[in-house]
């Protein structure tokens, strides 16, 4: 769903930021775990009513995420269980993004979308373990549009937009309305897409 050409000239943006971290002898582990803990504190912000706030501190520790595996490399810090830890904290992070967002249209009665958030975050959850379970019978599936990268772009957009020009809610009911369906659509893709191969 989302380029190449765009993933390399956004990550070629951040490269100074990557060089300056490596000066500075920041730990990548260190900076994941930054991450989801600003995620949380974004996640409590929208809680809390405070959408300016928590979409800025998800931009933030969006961020975090975004050059945590650069700097890891450029270091030459990149080990496995830093690979291990950065997947598993990037589900947390994922998690109490879409879980304070829900919170906060429960918090505001807008109940349609914090259930449509809900399912968001079921189908995004079931992108990813689709996929490691697919990978852990020795198949690997990849296929389908709405995998993380994609969901957090969405999800950052949503929030960038709702920032500039103040419409938090519209914006985080269209982009959650879509993670929710394209992400299960994904799943169903890659169960279809096992299925298919074993009959091969």
């Amino acid at each position: 769903m989302i380029p190449e050409s765009f993933q390399r000239g956004f990550m070629k943006l951040l490269s100074p930021l990557v060089r300056l971290l490596t000066r500075l002898g920041v730990s990548p582990n260190s900076l994941t775990i930054a991450g989801v803990v600003i995620t949380t504190a974004g996640a409590l912000a929208f809680f809390f009513k405070s959408p300016r706030i928590g979409g800025f501190l998800i931009l933030l520790g969006g961020l975090c995420d975004a050059i945590d595996g650069s700097l890891a490399r450029n270091a030459g810090k990149a080990t496995r269980f830093g690979a291990l830890l950065d997947s598993s904290v990037d589900r947390y992070a994922e998690f109490v993004m879409l879980f304070g967002i829900g919170g906060y249209f429960l918090m505001v009665d807008d109940y349609v979308s914090a259930a449509v958030t809900f399912l968001a975050l079921c189908g995004s959850f079931m992108v990813s373990y689709t996929r490691a379970r697919a990978e852990g019978l020795g198949i690997d599936c990849r296929v389908g549009m709405m995998q993380r990268a994609a969901r957090l772009v969405l999800l950052f957009a949503g929030t960038f937009f709702g920032l500039i020009f103040r419409i938090y809610d519209p914006a985080l009911t269209v982009v959650v309305g879509l993670i929710a369906l394209v992400s299960n659509i994904t799943a169903a893709q890659r169960l279809s897409y096992v299925r298919t191969w074993e009959k091969k």
